[in-house]
C-alpha cells in the first residue's frame, strides 16, 4: 500500500487544477516525481511543492494500492479525484469545484464542504462528503444531457439546487436539506433526502425514484397522487416508513416516482384525512393502517 500525503502550506487565490493527480496516474510516482511536477494554475503552471509538502510512504502495484491524503484547506483546489477509477482519496478539509467528477471507481471522502459539481457525471465508485455541497451535485455538466450514471454519493450536510440533474443511474443520499429542482430531467436512479426540500423535486423527470423523508415546500403540478405505501422496496432496497406516492412528471408522460413522508407532508394529500391514526381515502374509501 502506498500513502501519499499532501500537507497544504499555501492557499492560492487562483484555484489549482488536480485532474492530472489521481491514483491512476501517480501510483508509480516517488517523491522526486512530485518535486518535478508543475500543477496547472489558470493559464500557467507552478511547482506543486510551492503549495504542498508531500510525503510518499510504501509501494503500489496498481492504482488500487494508493491512498492520497490531503491535510488542510483545499477550498482552492479543483478536480480532486476527477476521473479516478481506483484507490482512495481523503480530504481533511474543504474542496473546490468538480470533486469526484467522472469517477468510475474507488472511494473519495471529503471531511469539509465542497463547491459545485461534486460527483459530476460519476459512473462508479463512492463519494462521501461530510459537509455541505453547492449546486449540481451528481449532475451533468453545462450543455450535456447525461449526469451521474452509477456509483453512490452521500452528503451528510445540505445540497444546493439541481442535485441529480439528468441522473441516469446510481444513488444519491442527502442526510441534510435540499434546495430546488432535485432530480430535474432524471431518467433512472435514486435520490434519497433525509431533510427538508425547498420545492419542485422531479421536474421533467421521465423515470427513477425520489424519496423525501423530510417536508417538501412545494410540489410540482405534474405529479399525480397514487396511494399511501408502507416500506416500499425500490431498486432492491426497503425504505421504512409510510409515504405518499406520486407519479410524474406527466408533462413528459413521465413514469418516475416521488415518495413523501406521509406524516410530515399531510398537506400534500388531496383526498385524505387522519382519523385515529388511520389514513382514510375519502374518494375510494380505502383504509390504510
Amino acid at each position: 500500500m502506498k500513502t501519499i500525503t499532501f500537507d497544504v502550506k499555501k492557499r492560492n487565490q487562483i484555484a489549482l487544477e488536480f485532474d492530472e493527480i489521481i491514483p491512476d496516474t501517480i501510483y508509480t510516482w516517488e517523491a522526486e516525481d512530485f518535486d518535478k511536477y508543475a500543477v496547472p494554475v489558470g493559464n500557467s503552471r507552478f511547482p506543486l511543492t510551492d503549495f504542498f509538502d508531500i510525503t510518499v510512504e510504501g509501494t503500489a502495484d496498481s492504482p488500487a494500492d494508493v491512498k492520497m491524503v490531503f491535510n488542510g484547506d483545499c477550498g482552492r483546489v479543483k478536480y480532486i479525484g476527477n476521473k479516478m477509477s481506483a484507490g482512495e482519496i481523503i480530504v481533511n478539509g474543504d474542496a473546490d469545484l468538480h470533486a469526484g467528477a467522472e469517477m468510475s471507481g474507488g472511494k473519495m471522502t471529503v471531511m469539509g464542504n465542497v463547491e459545485a459539481h461534486a460527483g459530476r457525471e460519476m459512473s462508479g465508485g463512492e463519494l462521501e462528503i461530510y459537509g455541505n455541497t453547492k449546486e449540481f451535485t451528481g449532475a451533468s455538466y453545462i450543455g450535456e444531457w447525461r449526469g451521474m450514471t452509477g456509483g453512490k454519493i452521500t452528503v451528510h450536510g445540505n445540497v444546493g439546487k439541481q442535485c441529480g440533474e439528468c441522473l441516469t443511474g446510481g444513488h444519491i443520499h442527502v442526510l441534510g436539506d435540499c434546495d430546488i429542482l432535485a432530480g430535474i430531467h432524471m431518467t433512472k436512479g435514486v435520490i434519497e433526502i433525509d431533510g427538508n426540500v425547498n420545492r419542485w423535486p422531479g421536474g421533467q423527470m421521465k423515470n427513477g425514484n425520489i424519496i423525501i423523508h423530510g417536508k417538501l415546500g412545494r410540489l410540482l403540478e405534474g405529479f399525480v397522487e397514487e396511494d399511501i405505501v408502507t416500506d416500499p422496496q425500490i431498486d432492491g432496497e426497503i425504505y421504512k416508513g409510510r409515504y405518499i406516492s406520486f407519479k410524474g412528471d406527466i408533462a413528459l408522460n413521465g413514469k418516475g416516482h416521488l415518495y413523501l413522508d406521509a406524516e410530515k407532508n399531510r398537506d400534500k394529500l388531496s383526498a385524505w384525512k387522519e382519523t385515529d391514526d388511520e389514513y382514510i381515502s375519502l374518494g375510494e374509501n380505502r383504509k390504510y393502517r
